[in-house]
């Protein structure tokens, strides 16, 4: 009885230790929960056994700990769980290509300091440099940097 005592404690520690490397990364409360399993392992083998069989045991238990979060690390385990698609998209997309400094525009909306304004019959989201802006009112373009067209 003593033995499997000693076992289920040491597995179950060695599956915690492996299911906080494997599946939940970091330092978690599983991975501590499964720290502390082992470690009750251990002193209960120290409790059960004399001093070179529980030396033994803890030998055991720390190598088999260690290989088996070497092997998670180097298994390739992470391959079949991590994301591998690729985001292509971005922030620019060429929209105010056709735009330049010093453009002259109408506003057809508040700008606060966010709205919408017209270049060439064109309608752009627009920024005002100085807050408020009302509607028709003329605006020319002072910067644009990706998607954001800055007027005053």
């Amino acid at each position: 009885m003593t033995i499997l005592v000693l076992s289920s404690l040491l597995l179950i520690g060695l599956i915690l230790m492996l299911v906080e490397v494997l599946f939940v990364p970091g330092t978690t409360i599983v991975g501590i929960f499964g720290l502390i399993v082992s470690v009750i392992g251990v002193v209960y083998a120290f409790i059960s056994f004399d001093a070179e069989v529980a030396w033994w045991i803890t030998s055991l238990a720390i190598i088999l700990n260690l290989a088996a979060i070497g092997y998670g690390f180097s298994s390739g385990v992470w391959n079949r769980f991590s994301l591998k698609s690729v985001i292509q998209g971005g922030a620019y997309d060429g929209r105010t290509d056709s735009l330049q400094v010093g453009m002259p525009g109408k506003t057809i909306s508040d700008l606060k300091p966010i709205g919408k304004a017209s270049f060439k019959d064109v309608i752009y989201e627009v920024k005002s440099e100085s807050g408020f802006i009302p509607v028709e009112t003329e605006v020319t373009i002072i910067k644009i940097e990706n998607n954001k067209i800055i007027v005053k």
